[in-house]
């Protein structure tokens, strides 16, 4: 069987544009999340994890002129898929067959929202219309760096972007490509905001995950993506892995659209078949990253998930969601990411805002950094609405 690694890593966030600023703010323990500033809403009571870039700005750093009708999240994705490509020598594609694979759920909701109007009673924006569709997104990017041999789109909520990350092993481990780019991005709608705010599961202040006061969750966007290749392919092209896939898991408990059955049975079983994959025990897992969004249901059912697997045997567990916001479909990816700088850097995300631990838990999320020895394993869950929860595994490159 191939050993799946990672040769390269991009993402962008509301902690900045790139890995080097992603760290920099888990050093300083600095949360992303402000007061809204780009995305034009009337809930402006909520603090949110927003690029600190308007979508001009964002267009003149790529060089896209005001006239090429581009998407919020695409604008979002590309820096990311080209910091990844960078790390990982594949500005020249020729001769591989290189898949690009985005998970995305909204689209372009945030052009159609804002040129609705004017699709009715106009014909000024009509380019929008095709980039609403979450394939086109996809494309899109796919089109602005050119050279895949394949493309396409998973859109499954949340979990979206750890998804094309265990397609794109599966992809290699097939032998249908040489090298995938996997990963996802998702910019700030209306639409999430007041979709949220129906579920009432928004948080007026930064959110406190894991913490017996929690309230909800703080959205945000941002995107993530990887490079990923055999062990034998990435010594073909003299290219030094950052990473490595050891296990994943994707497990469907259907319990209910949008919360996790009581005994945490979804995140159970994908956890639970991402260890047996990666043919690990529990005490390989160095430090588990939790999908923790802030919400009483998912903290707690996640935690009893936790508890049933590992037993007296937890490892040091967190959510980064108070640092960059829920991204939903980016989040598998760029959690994905802050789990390989945990790794490169030897450190633990600490688990912003907390202070009462959860009183059926027993366990309390990472407050200190600094880890007991080497992070070597770290297990990175992303649930999704509909119960699609899914489990993937990041390891020190051997």
């Amino acid at each position: 069987m191939k050993e799946i690694v990672i040769t390269g890593a991009g993402i962008i966030s509301a902690l900045g544009v790139g890995k080097e600023a992603t760290y920099q703010a888990f050093v300083n323990q600095r949360s992303g999340m402000e007061p809204i500033k780009y995305l034009r809403t009337s809930h402006t009571d909520f603090p949110v994890g927003e690029v600190k870039y308007s979508n001009d700005e964002l267009r003149e750093m790529l060089h896209i002129t005001p006239s090429e009708a581009y998407i919020r999240s695409s604008l979002l994705a590309i820096p990311a898929v080209a910091e990844a490509l960078k790390q990982a020598k594949l500005e020249n594609r020729s001769g591989l067959k290189v898949a690009f694979l985005s998970g995305i759920t909204v689209g372009g909701m945030d052009r159609a929202e804002e040129y609705y109007d004017d699709f009715l009673h106009g014909n000024s924006k009509n380019d929008y219309i095709d980039l609403n569709d979450c394939g086109a997104c996809t494309e899109q990017i796919a089109d602005y760096f050119g050279g895949f041999s394949m493309v396409s789109t998973i859109v499954t909520a949340c979990s979206s972007s750890a998804n094309t990350i265990m397609m794109g092993a599966d992809l290699i481990k097939t032998g249908e490509a040489d090298v995938v780019v996997a990963g996802g991005c998702e910019c700030l709608s209306r639409y999430h905001v007041n979709g949220f705010n129906t579920l009432m599961i928004l948080d007026r202040e930064i959110c406190k995950p894991f913490d017996r006061d929690r309230a909800g969750i703080n959205l945000g966007e941002g995107a993530g993506f990887v490079v990923l290749e055999s062990t034998e392919n990435a010594r073909k092209r003299n290219v030094e892995p950052i990473g490595r896939i050891s296990g994943y898991f994707n497990a469907c408990d259907a319990f209910h659209a949008t919360a996790t059955s009581d005994n945490g049975e979804g995140p159970y079983l994908a956890m639970k078949g991402a260890l047996e994959d990666a043919k690990l025990k529990l005490e390989d897992i160095d430090y588990l990253n939790a999908h923790g969004t802030g919400t009483p249901n998912n903290d707690l059912t996640e935690g009893i998930a936790i508890m049933r697997l590992f037993g007296d045997r937890i490892p040091p567990v967190s959510s980064v969601k108070a640092y960059t916001g829920h991204t939903t479909s980016a989040a598998g990816s760029i959690e994905a990411i802050i789990s390989l700088l945990a790794i490169e850097h030897n450190f633990l995300p600490v688990n912003l805002n907390f202070s009462h631990q959860i009183e059926e838990l027993a366990f309390s999320p990472v407050t200190d950094s600094k880890p007991k020895g080497y992070i070597k394993n770290v297990l990175s869950n992303s649930f999704g609405f509909g119960g699609n929860n899914s489990a993937i595994i990041i390891s020190k490159p051997d």
